[in-house]
């Protein structure tokens, strides 16, 4: 499966964001996000625990309303979080991404087959036949073709996150969002699930990743962002923000992954 048809031309801008800005009570997570993603680009997030990268994802697929900055969706779609959002304009922005979970967040009581065909089916309203086909297509793609009666507690952590994989494809969106998807599972299993996420990225799909896989972010992605306490401390290619950062904060972050004895 490819990424959805888009008349944007391959280099144009899907993503676009400024002074994204996000607290919970009086702790600022976000304090002034700008990010840039173009079409068929992978941008990497990473930084120390509590930096605020999960909460960037979540502000993107709308599973937290950000307190201010904008953010737009390929010239279509411009939401500012300074002013009160219209649900319906929330609804659309959300429509514009999937995300992939850290925990997989499959429903346990459903197989996978159930798990994917559930966006599709019950929130775009798509025919249950239509989505069924779609779904075991992409299911034996990643290797699960065998599974699709299977229930969560009957799978591996790495079959999990392959079906939560599986299920954000399956909507179709514009933009993927991972939020650490190799972190819960056993180091045996990462790989499989990286190279999913990685023929993905050959196959243009738009994504964002939050890892702490620095040799994956070398290989895969077009940026690399470091956050930390809630900023943009640095950006750029991934030969320059991995072998040689210019901020001291990033050479200390990266040195202790690479070196953590």
């Amino acid at each position: 499966m490819s990424p959805t048809e888009s008349n944007l031309p391959e280099a144009a801008t899907l993503l676009t964001v400024r002074g994204l800005r996000k607290a919970f009570g009086r702790h600022e997570v976000l304090k002034s996000i700008d990010m840039d993603v173009r079409r068929g680009e992978v941008v990497t997030l990473i930084g120390p625990s509590g930096s605020g990268k999960t909460t960037v994802l979540r502000c993107l697929n709308g599973l937290e309303v950000p307190d201010g900055g904008i953010v737009e969706f390929a010239n279509d779609l411009t939401v500012d979080f300074s002013l009160p959002v219209p649900k319906k304009q929330l609804s659309s922005m959300r429509d514009r991404s999937a995300m992939v979970f850290q925990h997989y967040n499959l429903f346990p009581h459903k197989t996978a087959l159930e798990n994917v065909i559930e966006g599709p089916v019950q929130v775009q309203k798509r025919p249950k036949a239509e989505a069924i086909e779609e779904a075991r297509e992409l299911l034996a793609r990643v290797g699960l073709a065998d599974k699709e009666g299977s229930y969560p507690f009957e799978l591996s952590g790495g079959q999990q996150q392959r079906v939560g994989i599986v299920r954000a494809l399956a909507l179709r969106p514009q933009l993927l969002l991972f939020d650490e998807p190799t972190s819960a599972l056993d180091p045996e299993l990462v790989g499989d699930v990286l190279t999913v996420i990685k023929e993905l990225a050959d196959e243009g799909w738009t994504m964002v990743v939050v890892t702490h896989e620095l040799a994956f972010a070398r290989e895969v992605a077009d940026e690399v962002i470091f956050m930390a306490d809630g900023v943009v401390v640095e950006r750029g290619h991934p030969d320059t923000v991995l072998r040689d950062p210019r901020e001291e904060r990033t050479r200390q972050f990266v040195d202790r992954l690479l070196n953590p004895f």
